[in-house]
Protein backbone atom coordinates (compact mmCIF):
# COMPACT_ATOMS: atom_id res chain seq x y z
CA UNK A 1 0.00 0.00 0.00
CA UNK A 2 1.55 3.64 -1.02
CA UNK A 3 2.39 5.48 2.09
CA UNK A 4 1.07 9.18 1.95
CA UNK A 5 2.45 11.20 4.46
CA UNK A 6 2.58 14.23 2.30
CA UNK A 7 -0.52 13.53 0.46
CA UNK A 8 -1.98 14.22 4.20
CA UNK A 9 -0.53 17.56 4.28
CA UNK A 10 -1.34 18.51 0.96
CA UNK A 11 -4.88 17.71 1.77
CA UNK A 12 -4.88 19.52 4.88
CA UNK A 13 -3.74 22.55 3.34
CA UNK A 14 -6.17 22.80 0.18
CA UNK A 15 -9.25 24.48 1.63
CA UNK A 16 -7.48 27.36 2.16
CA UNK A 17 -7.62 28.67 -1.27
CA UNK A 18 -6.37 25.18 -3.20
CA UNK A 19 -3.13 27.00 -5.92
CA UNK A 20 -4.42 24.11 -8.24
CA UNK A 21 -8.41 24.95 -8.74
CA UNK A 22 -10.05 25.66 -11.63
CA UNK A 23 -10.80 29.13 -12.79
CA UNK A 24 -14.06 31.09 -14.13
CA UNK A 25 -16.19 30.36 -11.86
CA UNK A 26 -19.48 32.10 -10.22
CA UNK A 27 -18.68 35.21 -7.71
CA UNK A 28 -15.06 34.69 -7.89
CA UNK A 29 -15.48 31.57 -6.54
CA UNK A 30 -13.59 28.56 -8.53
CA UNK A 31 -15.87 26.01 -9.66
CA UNK A 32 -13.77 23.42 -9.00
CA UNK A 33 -11.58 22.28 -6.38
CA UNK A 34 -7.93 19.92 -6.78
CA UNK A 35 -7.14 19.06 -3.45
CA UNK A 36 -3.41 17.93 -3.71
CA UNK A 37 -0.96 18.55 -6.91
CA UNK A 38 -1.28 14.97 -7.59
CA UNK A 39 -4.62 14.06 -8.17
CA UNK A 40 -6.63 12.86 -10.94
CA UNK A 41 -9.68 14.34 -10.38
CA UNK A 42 -11.34 17.48 -9.10
CA UNK A 43 -14.06 18.00 -6.53
CA UNK A 44 -17.20 20.18 -7.78
CA UNK A 45 -17.78 22.86 -5.80
CA UNK A 46 -21.09 23.67 -7.42
CA UNK A 47 -23.67 22.20 -9.93
CA UNK A 48 -21.22 22.02 -13.34
CA UNK A 49 -23.37 21.97 -16.65
CA UNK A 50 -22.53 19.83 -20.01
CA UNK A 51 -20.07 21.49 -22.26
CA UNK A 52 -18.92 24.48 -20.02
CA UNK A 53 -15.41 25.24 -20.66
CA UNK A 54 -13.09 26.07 -18.08
CA UNK A 55 -9.19 26.63 -17.34
CA UNK A 56 -6.84 24.85 -15.34
CA UNK A 57 -3.61 26.30 -15.25
CA UNK A 58 -2.85 26.29 -19.24
CA UNK A 59 -4.83 23.86 -19.93
CA UNK A 60 -8.77 24.08 -21.06
CA UNK A 61 -11.33 21.59 -19.48
CA UNK A 62 -14.23 20.65 -21.07
CA UNK A 63 -17.59 19.43 -19.21
CA UNK A 64 -18.62 16.82 -20.89
CA UNK A 65 -21.84 16.30 -19.10
CA UNK A 66 -23.58 17.55 -15.94
CA UNK A 67 -21.54 17.24 -12.53
CA UNK A 68 -23.56 17.80 -9.32
CA UNK A 69 -21.50 19.75 -6.66
CA UNK A 70 -19.56 17.80 -4.30
CA UNK A 71 -18.84 14.96 -7.40
CA UNK A 72 -15.69 14.15 -8.95
CA UNK A 73 -14.12 15.13 -12.66
CA UNK A 74 -11.68 13.70 -14.31
CA UNK A 75 -9.01 16.70 -15.06
CA UNK A 76 -6.99 13.92 -17.46
CA UNK A 77 -7.66 11.01 -19.64
CA UNK A 78 -8.05 8.27 -16.91
CA UNK A 79 -7.29 4.52 -18.85
CA UNK A 80 -9.73 1.48 -18.08
CA UNK A 81 -8.02 -0.19 -15.06
CA UNK A 82 -5.82 2.69 -14.14
CA UNK A 83 -5.61 4.26 -10.28
CA UNK A 84 -7.76 7.72 -9.58
CA UNK A 85 -6.09 10.08 -7.50
CA UNK A 86 -7.92 11.97 -4.68
CA UNK A 87 -6.04 13.18 -2.04
CA UNK A 88 -2.63 12.57 -3.84
CA UNK A 89 -4.09 9.37 -2.63
CA UNK A 90 -5.72 5.98 -5.04
CA UNK A 91 -9.13 5.89 -4.09
CA UNK A 92 -10.43 3.65 -6.72
CA UNK A 93 -9.24 2.50 -10.51
CA UNK A 94 -11.52 3.01 -13.42
CA UNK A 95 -13.90 0.73 -15.16
CA UNK A 96 -13.63 2.55 -18.30
CA UNK A 97 -11.36 5.01 -20.24
CA UNK A 98 -12.76 8.03 -18.72
CA UNK A 99 -12.17 11.08 -20.86
CA UNK A 100 -11.04 14.80 -19.48
CA UNK A 101 -14.17 16.53 -18.47
CA UNK A 102 -15.84 13.58 -17.32
CA UNK A 103 -17.68 12.79 -14.29
CA UNK A 104 -16.36 10.53 -12.36
CA UNK A 105 -18.74 8.28 -9.80
CA UNK A 106 -19.83 4.76 -9.01
CA UNK A 107 -20.66 4.58 -12.66
CA UNK A 108 -17.25 3.94 -13.66
CA UNK A 109 -14.93 3.49 -10.60
CA UNK A 110 -14.49 0.88 -8.49
CA UNK A 111 -12.90 -0.12 -5.04
CA UNK A 112 -8.76 -1.26 -4.83
CA UNK A 113 -9.59 -2.55 -1.54
CA UNK A 114 -8.98 -6.48 -0.75
CA UNK A 115 -8.71 -8.80 2.06
CA UNK A 116 -5.74 -9.18 2.69
CA UNK A 117 -3.43 -5.87 2.49
CA UNK A 118 0.04 -5.77 3.79
CA UNK A 119 1.11 -2.91 6.14
CA UNK A 120 4.63 -1.41 6.10
CA UNK A 121 6.36 0.20 9.14
CA UNK A 122 8.58 3.10 8.88
CA UNK A 123 9.92 5.47 11.73
CA UNK A 124 8.74 8.94 12.23
CA UNK A 125 11.00 11.74 10.65
CA UNK A 126 13.10 13.78 12.55
CA UNK A 127 11.17 16.73 11.28
CA UNK A 128 7.71 17.27 12.04
CA UNK A 129 4.77 19.60 12.97
CA UNK A 130 5.94 21.37 16.39
CA UNK A 131 3.89 23.20 18.66
CA UNK A 132 5.85 26.36 17.84
CA UNK A 133 5.07 26.26 14.11
CA UNK A 134 2.12 26.34 14.57
CA UNK A 135 -0.08 29.84 14.21
CA UNK A 136 -2.22 31.36 17.09
CA UNK A 137 -0.87 30.27 20.68
CA UNK A 138 -4.41 28.91 22.68
CA UNK A 139 -4.04 29.61 26.40
CA UNK A 140 -2.27 27.48 28.54
CA UNK A 141 -5.68 26.71 30.64
CA UNK A 142 -9.21 26.83 30.63
CA UNK A 143 -11.98 26.62 32.74
CA UNK A 144 -13.43 23.31 34.51
CA UNK A 145 -14.61 21.39 37.13
CA UNK A 146 -12.16 19.41 38.84
CA UNK A 147 -13.27 15.87 40.10
CA UNK A 148 -12.41 13.75 42.84
CA UNK A 149 -10.65 11.08 40.70
CA UNK A 150 -8.27 14.14 39.27
CA UNK A 151 -9.96 14.21 35.57
CA UNK A 152 -12.06 17.61 34.74
CA UNK A 153 -15.17 18.32 33.95
CA UNK A 154 -16.33 20.36 31.49
CA UNK A 155 -20.26 20.83 32.51
CA UNK A 156 -21.50 20.19 36.17
CA UNK A 157 -24.81 17.85 35.32
CA UNK A 158 -26.67 15.11 37.31
CA UNK A 159 -27.02 11.70 34.79
CA UNK A 160 -29.05 8.60 35.23
CA UNK A 161 -27.92 5.11 34.48
CA UNK A 162 -30.55 2.96 33.59
CA UNK A 163 -29.20 -0.75 34.28
CA UNK A 164 -31.39 -2.15 32.16
CA UNK A 165 -33.53 -0.84 29.26
CA UNK A 166 -37.41 -2.03 31.71
CA UNK A 167 -36.42 1.54 34.05
CA UNK A 168 -36.11 3.39 30.44
CA UNK A 169 -39.33 5.44 31.47
CA UNK A 170 -39.02 5.97 34.70
CA UNK A 171 -35.70 7.29 33.83
CA UNK A 172 -36.85 9.53 32.11
CA UNK A 173 -39.48 10.83 33.93
CA UNK A 174 -37.19 10.99 36.44
CA UNK A 175 -34.94 13.45 34.35
CA UNK A 176 -37.68 15.79 33.25
CA UNK A 177 -38.53 16.04 36.89
CA UNK A 178 -35.07 17.00 37.81
CA UNK A 179 -33.91 19.07 35.11
CA UNK A 180 -37.34 21.21 35.87
CA UNK A 181 -35.82 21.62 39.78
CA UNK A 182 -32.59 21.50 39.34
CA UNK A 183 -31.22 22.09 35.94
CA UNK A 184 -30.55 25.42 33.47
CA UNK A 185 -30.11 29.10 34.37
CA UNK A 186 -30.47 29.36 38.28
CA UNK A 187 -30.21 26.09 39.04
CA UNK A 188 -27.45 24.27 40.64
CA UNK A 189 -26.57 21.91 37.88
CA UNK A 190 -26.58 22.38 34.18
CA UNK A 191 -29.01 19.88 33.32
CA UNK A 192 -30.33 16.08 34.06
CA UNK A 193 -30.03 13.64 31.49
CA UNK A 194 -31.28 10.04 31.33
CA UNK A 195 -28.72 7.40 29.06
CA UNK A 196 -31.94 5.29 27.98
CA UNK A 197 -31.19 1.50 26.04
CA UNK A 198 -32.68 -1.45 25.30
CA UNK A 199 -29.83 -3.74 27.03
CA UNK A 200 -28.86 -4.84 30.29
CA UNK A 201 -30.81 -8.58 30.47
CA UNK A 202 -30.96 -11.56 28.10
CA UNK A 203 -28.07 -10.99 26.49
CA UNK A 204 -24.96 -13.51 27.06
CA UNK A 205 -20.94 -13.22 26.62
CA UNK A 206 -19.47 -10.44 25.00
CA UNK A 207 -22.63 -8.43 24.43
CA UNK A 208 -23.80 -8.62 28.54
CA UNK A 209 -19.78 -7.31 29.38
CA UNK A 210 -19.81 -4.19 26.71
CA UNK A 211 -23.08 -2.91 28.15
CA UNK A 212 -21.82 -3.18 31.30
CA UNK A 213 -18.86 -1.91 30.64
CA UNK A 214 -20.23 1.20 28.33
CA UNK A 215 -22.61 2.27 31.18
CA UNK A 216 -20.00 1.86 33.39
CA UNK A 217 -17.71 4.74 31.65
CA UNK A 218 -20.66 6.94 31.44
CA UNK A 219 -21.08 6.69 35.40
CA UNK A 220 -17.46 7.43 35.35
CA UNK A 221 -17.45 10.56 33.09
CA UNK A 222 -16.51 13.92 34.66
CA UNK A 223 -19.00 16.33 33.00
CA UNK A 224 -21.79 14.27 35.46
CA UNK A 225 -21.62 15.82 38.89
CA UNK A 226 -23.94 13.15 40.23
CA UNK A 227 -25.32 9.93 39.03
CA UNK A 228 -28.27 8.17 40.00
CA UNK A 229 -27.93 4.36 38.68
CA UNK A 230 -31.35 2.94 38.09
CA UNK A 231 -31.69 -0.61 38.57
CA UNK A 232 -35.14 -3.11 37.94
CA UNK A 233 -33.97 -5.59 40.31
CA UNK A 234 -34.00 -8.97 38.43
CA UNK A 235 -31.96 -8.29 35.42
CA UNK A 236 -28.68 -10.01 34.44
CA UNK A 237 -26.50 -6.91 34.39
CA UNK A 238 -26.83 -7.11 38.76
CA UNK A 239 -26.46 -4.04 40.86
CA UNK A 240 -23.72 -5.78 42.79
CA UNK A 241 -21.73 -7.05 39.28
CA UNK A 242 -22.38 -3.62 38.38
CA UNK A 243 -21.19 -1.86 41.43
CA UNK A 244 -18.01 -4.13 41.30
CA UNK A 245 -17.04 -2.69 37.84
CA UNK A 246 -17.69 0.53 38.86
CA UNK A 247 -15.07 -0.23 42.21
CA UNK A 248 -14.09 3.07 44.25
CA UNK A 249 -16.85 5.06 42.71
CA UNK A 250 -19.51 3.21 44.05
CA UNK A 251 -18.17 4.41 47.38
CA UNK A 252 -18.66 7.88 46.65
CA UNK A 253 -22.23 8.59 48.57
CA UNK A 254 -21.86 12.08 47.57
CA UNK A 255 -21.48 11.75 43.69
CA UNK A 256 -23.39 8.27 42.94
CA UNK A 257 -26.60 6.73 44.16
CA UNK A 258 -28.09 3.40 43.91
CA UNK A 259 -32.32 2.41 43.06
CA UNK A 260 -33.50 -0.76 43.02
CA UNK A 261 -36.93 -0.04 41.58
CA UNK A 262 -38.59 -3.23 42.52
CA UNK A 263 -37.77 -2.34 46.29
CA UNK A 264 -39.46 0.20 46.57
CA UNK A 265 -43.62 1.29 46.95
CA UNK A 266 -43.24 4.55 44.74
CA UNK A 267 -39.64 4.12 42.66
CA UNK A 268 -40.26 7.52 41.43
CA UNK A 269 -40.48 9.09 44.49
CA UNK A 270 -37.44 7.44 46.00
CA UNK A 271 -35.78 8.87 42.60
CA UNK A 272 -36.62 12.28 43.49
CA UNK A 273 -35.17 12.09 46.87
CA UNK A 274 -31.91 10.85 45.90
CA UNK A 275 -31.78 13.49 42.76
CA UNK A 276 -32.37 16.32 45.50
CA UNK A 277 -29.64 15.08 47.40
CA UNK A 278 -27.39 14.66 45.13
CA UNK A 279 -28.17 17.96 42.73
CA UNK A 280 -27.65 19.98 46.45
CA UNK A 281 -24.03 18.36 46.71
CA UNK A 282 -23.05 18.85 42.55
CA UNK A 283 -24.27 22.13 43.18
CA UNK A 284 -21.11 23.30 45.67
CA UNK A 285 -19.06 22.08 42.18
CA UNK A 286 -17.06 25.71 41.10
CA UNK A 287 -15.20 26.22 38.03
CA UNK A 288 -11.22 26.74 38.38
CA UNK A 289 -8.32 26.86 35.96
CA UNK A 290 -7.19 23.72 34.52
CA UNK A 291 -4.32 22.60 31.94
CA UNK A 292 -5.49 22.73 28.50
CA UNK A 293 -3.57 19.02 28.39
CA UNK A 294 -6.03 17.79 30.24
CA UNK A 295 -9.16 18.22 27.34
CA UNK A 296 -10.28 15.25 25.67
CA UNK A 297 -11.88 15.90 22.44
CA UNK A 298 -13.75 13.40 20.08
CA UNK A 299 -13.76 14.24 16.05
CA UNK A 300 -16.28 12.85 14.75
CA UNK A 301 -18.18 12.78 11.05
CA UNK A 302 -21.83 11.97 9.61
CA UNK A 303 -23.98 12.51 6.70
CA UNK A 304 -20.61 13.32 4.75
CA UNK A 305 -20.84 14.58 1.37
CA UNK A 306 -17.92 15.24 -1.50
CA UNK A 307 -17.10 18.43 0.44
CA UNK A 308 -16.61 16.67 3.79
CA UNK A 309 -12.72 16.02 3.19
CA UNK A 310 -11.96 19.29 2.17
CA UNK A 311 -13.77 21.83 4.48
CA UNK A 312 -14.81 20.84 7.69
CA UNK A 313 -12.62 17.39 7.92
CA UNK A 314 -9.19 19.31 6.84
CA UNK A 315 -10.52 21.83 9.38
CA UNK A 316 -10.81 20.14 12.08
CA UNK A 317 -7.79 18.02 11.07
CA UNK A 318 -5.79 21.40 11.68
CA UNK A 319 -7.54 21.89 15.12
CA UNK A 320 -6.72 18.22 15.80
CA UNK A 321 -3.19 19.67 14.79
CA UNK A 322 -2.90 22.51 16.91
CA UNK A 323 -4.47 20.96 20.44
CA UNK A 324 -2.64 18.12 20.31
CA UNK A 325 0.50 20.34 19.73
CA UNK A 326 -0.44 21.51 23.29
CA UNK A 327 -0.81 18.11 25.13
CA UNK A 328 -4.45 18.16 24.62
CA UNK A 329 -5.68 14.14 23.69
CA UNK A 330 -7.84 13.92 20.45
CA UNK A 331 -10.22 10.92 19.31
CA UNK A 332 -10.52 9.58 16.07
CA UNK A 333 -12.55 6.42 15.91
CA UNK A 334 -14.87 5.01 13.03
CA UNK A 335 -12.96 1.91 12.13
CA UNK A 336 -14.36 0.98 9.05
CA UNK A 337 -14.06 4.17 7.82
CA UNK A 338 -10.26 3.79 7.74
CA UNK A 339 -10.35 0.95 5.48
CA UNK A 340 -8.80 2.46 2.57
CA UNK A 341 -6.58 4.82 4.36
CA UNK A 342 -5.17 2.79 7.32
CA UNK A 343 -1.78 3.27 6.00
CA UNK A 344 -1.58 6.59 6.37
CA UNK A 345 -2.37 6.61 9.94
CA UNK A 346 -0.08 3.82 10.92
CA UNK A 347 2.85 6.16 8.68
CA UNK A 348 2.58 8.61 11.81
CA UNK A 349 2.07 5.78 14.91
CA UNK A 350 4.91 7.00 17.44
CA UNK A 351 6.29 3.27 17.81
CA UNK A 352 6.17 0.35 16.06
CA UNK A 353 3.93 -0.96 18.97
CA UNK A 354 1.49 1.86 18.14
CA UNK A 355 1.81 0.84 14.33
CA UNK A 356 0.87 -2.77 15.54
CA UNK A 357 -2.13 -1.90 17.45
CA UNK A 358 -2.99 0.19 14.67
CA UNK A 359 -2.62 -3.13 12.59
CA UNK A 360 -4.61 -5.55 15.05
CA UNK A 361 -7.66 -2.78 15.37
CA UNK A 362 -7.78 -3.00 11.65
CA UNK A 363 -7.43 -6.72 11.07
CA UNK A 364 -10.14 -7.63 14.03
CA UNK A 365 -13.08 -5.12 12.58
CA UNK A 366 -12.17 -6.41 9.26
CA UNK A 367 -12.94 -10.29 11.07
CA UNK A 368 -15.82 -8.93 12.50
CA UNK A 369 -17.36 -8.20 8.96
CA UNK A 370 -16.16 -11.09 7.32
CA UNK A 371 -17.92 -13.24 10.61
CA UNK A 372 -21.28 -11.82 9.65
CA UNK A 373 -20.56 -12.59 5.90
CA UNK A 374 -20.09 -9.24 5.17
CA UNK A 375 -17.49 -7.62 2.43
CA UNK A 376 -15.32 -4.99 4.03
CA UNK A 377 -15.59 -2.53 1.43
CA UNK A 378 -19.00 -2.03 0.81
CA UNK A 379 -19.62 1.21 3.28
CA UNK A 380 -20.12 4.12 1.88
CA UNK A 381 -24.34 4.76 2.42
CA UNK A 382 -26.80 6.06 -0.22
CA UNK A 383 -26.24 9.53 1.18
CA UNK A 384 -22.48 9.73 1.04
CA UNK A 385 -22.98 8.41 -2.44
CA UNK A 386 -25.79 10.81 -3.47
CA UNK A 387 -23.43 13.68 -2.08
CA UNK A 388 -20.35 12.46 -3.91
CA UNK A 389 -18.47 9.58 -2.38
CA UNK A 390 -17.61 7.12 -4.58
CA UNK A 391 -15.66 4.18 -2.84
CA UNK A 392 -14.96 3.27 1.18
CA UNK A 393 -11.41 4.66 -0.28
CA UNK A 394 -12.84 8.21 -1.45
CA UNK A 395 -14.58 8.03 1.89
CA UNK A 396 -11.78 6.70 4.19
CA UNK A 397 -9.86 9.21 2.81
CA UNK A 398 -11.73 12.25 3.52
CA UNK A 399 -12.52 10.93 7.29
CA UNK A 400 -8.90 10.71 8.44
CA UNK A 401 -8.42 14.18 7.34
CA UNK A 402 -9.82 14.87 10.77
CA UNK A 403 -6.62 13.47 12.50
CA UNK A 404 -4.97 16.37 10.71
CA UNK A 405 -0.48 15.46 11.13
CA UNK A 406 -0.97 14.25 14.39
CA UNK A 407 0.98 11.32 15.38
CA UNK A 408 -1.14 8.40 16.60
CA UNK A 409 0.40 7.85 19.91
CA UNK A 410 -2.21 5.25 21.39
CA UNK A 411 -4.37 2.94 20.81
CA UNK A 412 -7.87 1.81 22.66
CA UNK A 413 -10.36 -0.85 22.07
CA UNK A 414 -13.84 -0.60 22.53
CA UNK A 415 -15.07 -0.04 26.22
CA UNK A 416 -11.45 1.63 27.43
CA UNK A 417 -11.12 4.54 28.85
CA UNK A 418 -8.17 7.23 27.53
CA UNK A 419 -5.98 7.67 31.51
CA UNK A 420 -4.69 11.16 33.02
CA UNK A 421 -1.36 9.32 31.97
CA UNK A 422 -2.10 9.11 27.89
CA UNK A 423 0.56 11.69 26.25
CA UNK A 424 -1.23 14.67 24.59
CA UNK A 425 -1.58 13.93 20.49
CA UNK A 426 -3.94 11.84 18.36
CA UNK A 427 -4.88 8.38 19.55
CA UNK A 428 -7.39 5.59 17.63
CA UNK A 429 -10.28 4.12 19.40
CA UNK A 430 -12.00 1.07 18.33
CA UNK A 431 -15.66 1.68 17.04
CA UNK A 432 -18.29 1.54 14.06
CA UNK A 433 -19.23 4.18 11.86
CA UNK A 434 -22.63 4.22 13.52
CA UNK A 435 -23.16 8.21 14.76
CA UNK A 436 -24.50 7.17 17.49
CA UNK A 437 -22.33 4.40 18.64
CA UNK A 438 -19.29 5.77 18.13
CA UNK A 439 -20.30 8.77 19.61
CA UNK A 440 -21.11 7.14 23.01
CA UNK A 441 -17.60 4.98 22.60
CA UNK A 442 -15.50 8.52 22.59
CA UNK A 443 -17.72 9.87 25.10
CA UNK A 444 -17.22 6.64 27.44
CA UNK A 445 -13.50 6.98 26.15
CA UNK A 446 -13.29 10.06 28.40
CA UNK A 447 -14.05 12.87 25.77
CA UNK A 448 -15.53 15.88 26.88
CA UNK A 449 -16.07 17.53 23.43
CA UNK A 450 -16.93 16.41 20.38
CA UNK A 451 -16.19 18.21 17.25
CA UNK A 452 -19.03 16.71 14.24
CA UNK A 453 -18.91 17.59 10.61
CA UNK A 454 -21.60 16.85 8.16
CA UNK A 455 -22.47 17.74 4.53
CA UNK A 456 -26.17 16.15 4.37
CA UNK A 457 -27.20 17.01 7.85
CA UNK A 458 -27.84 15.58 11.55
CA UNK A 459 -29.46 16.61 14.47
CA UNK A 460 -27.82 13.85 16.42
CA UNK A 461 -25.73 14.79 19.58
CA UNK A 462 -23.45 12.89 21.85
CA UNK A 463 -23.86 12.76 25.89
CA UNK A 464 -21.29 15.79 25.84
CA UNK A 465 -21.40 18.64 24.05
CA UNK A 466 -21.41 18.10 20.09
CA UNK A 467 -20.14 21.17 17.71
CA UNK A 468 -22.09 20.45 14.41
CA UNK A 469 -19.79 21.80 11.55
CA UNK A 470 -21.29 22.25 7.95
CA UNK A 471 -19.28 21.46 4.59
CA UNK A 472 -21.02 23.02 2.91
CA UNK A 473 -22.40 26.57 3.42
CA UNK A 474 -26.22 25.94 1.93
CA UNK A 475 -26.66 23.22 4.74
CA UNK A 476 -25.45 25.88 7.14
CA UNK A 477 -28.15 27.92 5.91
CA UNK A 478 -31.02 25.77 5.84
CA UNK A 479 -30.84 24.06 8.84
CA UNK A 480 -29.13 26.65 11.56
CA UNK A 481 -30.97 24.98 14.16
CA UNK A 482 -28.40 21.94 13.65
CA UNK A 483 -24.62 23.86 13.33
CA UNK A 484 -22.69 25.23 14.83
CA UNK A 485 -19.94 26.19 13.21
CA UNK A 486 -19.84 26.99 8.60
CA UNK A 487 -16.63 25.42 7.11
CA UNK A 488 -18.21 25.89 3.45
CA UNK A 489 -16.94 29.45 3.39
CA UNK A 490 -13.12 27.74 3.47
CA UNK A 491 -14.61 26.51 -0.72
CA UNK A 492 -13.99 29.55 -1.84
CA UNK A 493 -11.26 30.89 -0.06
CA UNK A 494 -13.50 33.29 1.69
CA UNK A 495 -13.22 31.49 5.00
CA UNK A 496 -11.27 34.20 6.81
CA UNK A 497 -9.81 33.27 10.32
CA UNK A 498 -11.92 29.85 10.09
CA UNK A 499 -9.15 28.31 12.49
CA UNK A 500 -8.89 30.69 14.90
CA UNK A 501 -13.26 31.30 14.93
CA UNK A 502 -13.30 27.68 15.62
CA UNK A 503 -10.63 27.26 18.03
CA UNK A 504 -12.35 30.12 19.98
CA UNK A 505 -16.10 28.43 19.42
CA UNK A 506 -14.72 25.81 21.54
CA UNK A 507 -12.91 27.34 24.22
CA UNK A 508 -16.28 29.04 24.44
CA UNK A 509 -17.87 25.85 24.95
CA UNK A 510 -15.56 24.16 27.08
CA UNK A 511 -15.79 27.18 29.32
CA UNK A 512 -19.79 26.96 29.32
CA UNK A 513 -20.09 30.51 27.62
CA UNK A 514 -21.55 28.69 24.56
CA UNK A 515 -23.75 26.24 24.40
CA UNK A 516 -23.48 23.60 21.82
CA UNK A 517 -27.03 23.11 19.40
CA UNK A 518 -27.32 19.57 20.58
CA UNK A 519 -27.68 21.07 23.79
CA UNK A 520 -30.37 24.17 23.00
CA UNK A 521 -32.11 21.03 21.11
CA UNK A 522 -32.02 18.25 24.02
CA UNK A 523 -30.53 15.84 21.00
CA UNK A 524 -28.42 14.24 23.34
CA UNK A 525 -28.22 10.34 23.01
CA UNK A 526 -26.57 6.68 23.71
CA UNK A 527 -26.09 3.28 21.19
CA UNK A 528 -24.35 0.45 22.49
CA UNK A 529 -22.45 -1.91 20.42
CA UNK A 530 -24.15 -5.10 20.20
CA UNK A 531 -23.06 -8.57 17.94
CA UNK A 532 -24.47 -11.69 19.72
CA UNK A 533 -27.64 -13.42 20.66
CA UNK A 534 -30.34 -12.07 22.47
CA UNK A 535 -32.46 -14.46 24.77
Amino acid sequence: MTAARGAVAGASGAVNGASGAVNGASAGRPPLLRIHGEDTVAVALEPLEKGASLSLDACVLEIREAVPPGHKVALRDIASGERVIKYGYPIGAATADIPAGAWVHTHNLRTLLTETPEYHYQALPAALPSAAALPAALPGTISAYRRKDGQIGIRNELWIIPTVGCVNSAAAALARWADAEFGGSGGSVDGVYAWTHPYGCSQMGADHETTRLILADLAKHPNAAGVLVLSLGCENNTLEGFKAILGSYAADTERMAFLVAQDWEDEIAEGKRLLTALAAQAGKARREAAPLSELIIGMKCGGSDGFSGVSANALLGRICDRLSARGARTILTEVPEMFGAEQMLMDRAESREVFEKTVALIEDFKEYYRSQGQRVYENPSPGNKAGGISTLEDKSCGCVQKGGRSIVRGVYRYGERIPLSQPGGLVLLEGPGNDIVSSTAMTAAGAHLMLFSTGRGTPLGAPVPTIKIASNTDLARRKPRWIDFDAGTLLGGTGGNAEADLLQLILDVVSGAKKTRNEENGCREIGIFKNGVTL
